[in-house]
């Protein structure tokens, strides 16, 4: 680690670091929950924080909890806390521990922090994709009180939210799915534990053979992860089947805006789309 010299700041409270936070924002001061993206970009001077605010000194933020219809899942909450599915969960919770273990690798994963991955936001975020798809709520707090982002207007290009700099996200409130609720996940990447080159996350009701309602998802694809409306359109009225859900990866590939870099090209995310939508709807049916 060769990271620029920086303070470091142990907070008495989720209160007195978001003060110190709003003390310090103007020089650089930033959060630190798992650190498992910020921590390597300072050693690569990517980032070069005047001052570290360390939230893992605090108690009671890493326990995920239900309230109410919601699943809560707090600031310190670790990737690992969803290897095995929490019955008080259900469905969600069973989706959930599927969709980690695509999560980079296993020591990244004791640390790393669902809230992190979500404020990072990368395109290729796992947890980007589930918050998406499952309408999540963010809620974050600074000096002037408290306030909920919908999902949905949380991400505003790669790696860039609508999170003001001295607002600390404190927790993620994810809504719970319903026990007749099938859910599949497809992602795609050179290696296991690389960044997904494209992924789906598809939720969807069946009464009888016919689809009631749908959600899917896409990540890795776009600057950001989303629903794509136009695929769900597709699915809803129409036989479980694989023709139905063909149509749907049509519907996909005809409205992503795919990304583009060196070694992939944006045809090959866009056909990409495609594939991970068939293979998840057909896992959710399997």
């Amino acid at each position: 680690m060769k990271p620029a010299p920086f303070a470091y700041y142990r907070p008495t409270s989720l209160e007195d670091a978001a003060a110190r936070l709003a003390e310090g924002v103007d020089d650089g001061a930033m959060i630190l929950a798992g650190g498992q993206s910020l921590v390597p970009m300072m050693a690569l001077r990517v980032a070069y924080p005047s001052e570290l605010i360390d939230l893992n000194v605090l108690p009671d933020l890493g326990t995920p909890f239900i309230d109410g219809t919601a699943l809560v899942v707090p600031a310190l909450t670790r990737h690992a806390s969803f290897h095995k599915a929490d019955p008080a969960f259900g469905v969600t919770g069973r989706m959930m521990a599927e969709v980690v273990r695509h999560i980079a690798h296993y020591p990244i994963r004791q640390r790393g922090t669902f809230c992190g991955s979500l404020a990072h936001a990368d395109p290729s975020s796992e947890w980007a994709l589930t918050a998406n798809v499952l309408g999540a709520e963010l809620e974050l707090l600074s000096t002037r009180g408290t306030r909920r982002v919908p999902i949905a207007d949380w991400c505003d290009g790669a790696m860039s939210t609508t999170r003001e700099p001295d607002e600390i996200l404190v927790a993620t409130h994810l809504p719970l799915l319903s026990e007749t609720t099938r859910t599949g996940f497809c992602e795609i990447s050179r290696r296991a534990g690389d960044f997904a080159l494209g992924m789906a996350l598809v939720a969807i009701e069946v009464q009888g053979d016919t689809i009631t309602a749908a959600r899917v998802g896409l990540g890795g694809i776009e600057d950001a992860p989303r629903r794509i409306a136009e695929a769900e359109a597709e699915l809803i009225g129409q036989p479980a089947t694989p023709d139905t859900f063909a149509k749907a990866a049509d519907a996909a590939m005809a409205v992503v805006e795919a990304m583009g870099d060196a070694t992939t090209p944006p045809e090959y995310r866009r056909d990409l789309a495609g594939t991970v939508i068939r293979r998840a709807l057909a896992q959710a049916i399997a």
